[in-house]
C-alpha cells in the first residue's frame, strides 16, 4: 500500500508576547516542514499602525527579531540543506520593514541565501476613505475624522500561497486571518483547489485548532484538582501531521509539557466559534459542526469531520482610532479594617471627582479581589479580607481629565483612610478597534521578494 505524503506543521506562537522557548524545541526536535508563527490581533494590529506613524520603519512584531534570532539557526542542518519553512504575520502593520530586519539577521547568523517574502495588500485605509462607510459600533468613518488610525483586511491564504510558488523560505504577512496561515502550506503542498470547500474546511479547522498555540495543550484548560496538567512551566507547542485528504493527527515534542487530549482540543475548537455550522473565514465558509477527535496515544489526539461550503463575498477590515484617554490609580490597604477603610477610599475619589466636574464616558470603581469579577456581592461572613486593592479608572475625553482621575487616587495617600500604600497611576491613550466588510475583489495580495545573501 502506498504511503500518503503528509505535511508536518508547528505553531511556533498564539499571540504577541508569547513564549520563544517552545518554538525552538519544536524547530529543534520537531521534524516539522512548517514553523507557524500567530501574533496578531485586532487591537495589536492597530497599535503596530500607530507604532508606523510614529517611526516608518516600526509596526512589526516587536519580539520578531528574538523569535527569529533563536529559530533561524535551526532552519538549515550541518550540511546546509533546509530543514522547514517559515510564515507568520509578524509583518503586523510593516511586513516589508521586517523582511528587511530578518535579512540583516539572516545576514548576522551566517545562513546560506534563503528567499524572504512580504505578504502586502491588507491595509485599506485609502480604499475606505470617503465612502460613506458603516462600523459596527454604529459610528461612521467620517465621525471618526482625523482619529481614524488604521484599516486592515483580513486576507487569506492567496498571498502566501504565492510566495511559496515562488520557493520563499520565510513569508511574512500583515493581517491574514489566523487559520489561513496554516491552510497556506496545505493548499501549497497538495495543490489543493481553492474552490474544493470540504478540503478546505478540514484545512481551517487544523489551522483553527494550532492558532492559540499552547492553548491547544493545556494552556488556558488546568484547573488544579479538576483539570490537571502536567509540567505547564514547560508547556510544549501543537503539531500537526496532515496528510492530502486533510486528515490530521494532533502531537507535541515527546517529552515536553502540558497535556494533549480529547478535552483540550474540544475546548480549542469552541474558541471564538458563533456559529460551529458556518465559521467565516476569507478563504471558506467552515463547518465544524461534525468535528470529532479520537485519542490516539498518549499525547496524539485524531481530528477528523471538518467540511466547508463558499466563502463569504466580503471581507472583514479591523478599523483602529483615537478614542480619549484612560486615567487609572490603584492603592492597595491591609490589615484590620482593610475592606471598610478601601470602601471608604473609593468613595472619597467617586465624591471628588463629581465635585471637580470631571466628564467621564466611562468609569470603574472595583476592591480586586472582591467585586471586579462579579460586581457587588458580599464577602463570606466567615472570612474578611486581610488586604483589598482598590483601583478607578475612567474613560475620558480628555489626557487632562484622566489625569485628574489618576491624581485623585494617589491623593489617598495623605487624604484618605489611614495604611495606604503600594500607589500606582497612569495614564494611557485608548485605541479602540471596530470593523466593516469589504467586497474581496477591492483588495489584491502582493508578494515582494527579499533574498538573504
Amino acid at each position: 500500500m502506498q504511503t500518503l505524503k503528509t505535511i508536518r506543521i508547528g505553531s511556533g506562537a498564539g499571540y504577541a508576547g508569547d513564549r520563544i522557548d517552545p518554538a525552538v524545541e519544536i524547530a529543534e526536535k520537531g521534524n516539522v516542514d512548517y514553523l507557524v508563527f500567530e501574533c496578531l490581533a485586532e487591537r495589536t494590529i492597530a497599535l503596530a499602525n500607530q507604532a508606523k506613524l510614529q517611526d516608518p520603519e516600526a509596526g512589526y512584531d516587536p519580539l520578531l527579531e528574538a523569535r527569529m534570532h533563536a529559530v533561524l539557526p535551526h532552519i538549515v542542518d550541518s550540511q546546509g540543506h533546509k530543514r522547514f519553512k517559515i510564515i507568520s504575520n509578524m509583518g503586523a502593520a510593516n511586513p516589508l520593514a521586517a523582511i528587511k530586519r530578518i535579512k540583516l539577521i539572516c545576514q548576522q547568523l551566517g545562513l546560506p541565501q534563503l528567499k524572504i517574502a512580504a505578504v502586502l495588500g491588507d491595509d485599506v485605509l485609502e480604499q475606505i476613505q470617503g465612502q460613506g462607510w458603516l462600523l459596527d459600533n454604529g459610528l461612521t468613518l467620517e465621525q471618526l475624522g482625523s482619529n481614524l488610525i488604521a484599516a486592515n483586511a483580513y486576507l487569506g491564504i492567496d498571498g502566501i500561497v504565492t510566495a511559496l510558488q515562488q520557493q520563499a523560505d520565510i513569508v511574512i504577512t500583515g493581517r491574514v486571518a489566523d487559520p489561513s496561515l496554516f491552510l497556506a502550506p496545505l493548499v501549497h503542498e497538495f495543490a489543493w483547489s481553492t474552490s474544493d470547500w470540504p478540503l478546505l474546511g478540514k484545512g481551517t479547522v487544523v489551522g483553527h485548532l494550532l492558532e492559540c498555540a499552547g492553548q491547544l495543550t493545556g494552556g488556558y484548560f488546568a484547573d488544579p484538582g479538576s483539570k490537571d496538567v502536567p509540567d505547564l512551566a514547560h508547556l510544549g507547542f501543537p503539531i500537526a501531521e496532515v496528510n492530502a485528504q486533510g486528515q490530521a493527527q494532533l502531537s507535541k515534542v515527546a517529552g515536553s509539557g502540558g497535556l494533549l487530549s480529547t478535552a483540550t482540543c474540544t475546548e480549542q475548537l469552541l474558541y471564538e466559534v458563533h456559529n460551529p455550522k458556518a465559521y467565516l473565514t476569507p478563504d471558506v465558509t467552515a463547518d465544524f459542526s461534525a468535528v470529532r477527535f479520537s485519542q490516539q496515544g498518549a499525547e496524539q489526539v485524531s481530528v477528523s469531520g471538518a467540511s466547508g461550503a463558499q466563502r463569504p463575498d466580503t471581507l472583514k477590515v479591523t478599523v483602529g482610532f483615537s478614542d480619549g484617554f484612560i486615567g487609572e490609580g490603584q492603592i492597595s490597604y491591609g490589615g484590620p479594617n482593610a475592606l471598610a477603610r478601601a470602601q471608604l477610599a473609593r468613595d472619597i475619589v467617586l465624591t471628588r471627582l463629581a465635585k471637580l466636574q470631571i466628564d467621564t464616558l466611562d468609569i470603574r470603581a472595583d476592591l480586586l479581589g472582591l467585586n471586579s469579577l462579579h460586581g457587588d456581592v458580599e464577602p463570606n461572613a466567615n472570612h474578611t479580607p486581610w488586604e483589598i486593592r482598590l483601583r478607578i479608572a475612567a474613560h475620558c475625553r480628555s489626557q487632562a481629565q484622566a489625569n485628574a482621575v489618576a491624581n485623585e487616587v494617589e491623593s489617598l495617600y495623605t487624604n484618605g483612610p489611614y495604611g495606604g500604600g503600594g500607589a500606582v497611576k497612569t495614564v494611557k491613550p485608548v485605541l479602540a478597534v471596530s470593523a466593516l466588510y469589504l467586497p474581496r475583489e477591492s483588495v489584491t495580495p502582493q508578494v515582494i521578494m527579499e533574498h538573504s545573501a
